[in-house]
């Protein structure tokens, strides 16, 4: 403690905290590193002189490295990636009709009355099963390969929207009508922000799905885009370019999931379970 002129006490001054960056634990990513270098023995030493067919099969992480390279530069993985996430981007835009239609089941029980057994119906099917039908609507490109990633999203949002409604607090409804607030102000001021975390849970797996119903569908109607790039790289017997592909997926859906919580975090600093 320290003691001014005038006799009194005051607390001692809390320390002032580092500024220094913190340093990544590399501790972490000991089994990947690990990982990588056994790849990269039995692609290059042993699997040549056991079956040099299955060597073909199965690159090293190099030659891998190199042909991920090669594409970046000449430009075709940017640009199959870029047509990939317009497709995401605008089914995401009409998934997020979702999210006021499952505010409107999870608080009024006649809209989920009504709603919920053609909701249980459509859910179990795989986006995958649409593909022949969507296919005759709306014949094959853009169009089809949207319908079918809106499939794989709209159900995750809309399911995680309904039970966030219904999770809601009730005394904290109880006490905003006893203090005099309306219905819509009771929906905006107190159900809507205690049921966002769990809505922004549902976009982030909505989104998910919806990546692995983007690939699924390029695989089968599509001219560019990640899922044409593995399917066409498997024609050639290019496993390299295949595992370029399956890469740029797994990163490009990080990425997005990362961008989401990041958002999130800011815009919901209530919550946290986003922050984790």
């Amino acid at each position: 403690m320290t003691v001014e002129a005038g006799g009194r006490t005051l607390p001692p001054r809390p320390l002032a905290r580092s500024r220094r960056p913190r340093v990544p634990n590399l501790r972490g990513y000991a089994l990947l590193a690990a990982t990588l270098a056994l790849w990269e023995v039995l692609s290059r030493f042993i699997l040549p002189l056991s079956n040099p067919q299955v060597a073909v099969l199965m690159p090293a992480p190099s030659v891998v490295v190199v042909t991920a390279g090669h594409l970046i530069v000449s430009g075709e993985l940017p640009g199959h990636l870029l047509a990939s996430l317009k497709r995401e981007t605008g089914a995401f835009l009409f998934a997020l009709a979702a999210v006021p239609l499952g505010i409107a089941m999870g608080y009024w029980r006649a809209v989920h009355e009504q709603l919920y057994p053609l909701l249980e119906v459509l859910r179990p099917i795989p986006p995958l099963a649409w593909i022949p039908l969507s296919i005759l609507w709306f014949g094959l490109g853009d169009t089809q390969n949207q319908f079918i990633i809106f499939l794989g999203m709209v159900f995750p949002i809309l399911i995680n929207t309904i039970s966030a409604v219904h999770h809601v607090d009730p005394t904290l409804i109880r006490a905003a009508r006893s203090l005099g607030a309306g219905e819509r102000a009771v929906l905006t001021r107190v159900v809507l922000p205690a049921a966002l975390p769990q809505i922004v849970t549902g976009i982030r797996v909505g989104l998910g799905v919806g990546w692995m119903a983007l690939v699924a569908a390029e695989l089968v109607g599509a001219s560019d885009g990640l899922g044409f790039l593995i399917n066409d790289a498997r024609s050639l017997l290019r496993t390299d370019i295949i595992i370029v592909g399956m890469l740029t997926i797994g990163l490009a859906g990080l990425a997005l999931d990362v961008g989401i919580r990041r958002l999130a975090v800011r815009l919901l600093p209530w919550s946290a379970a986003l922050a984790r």
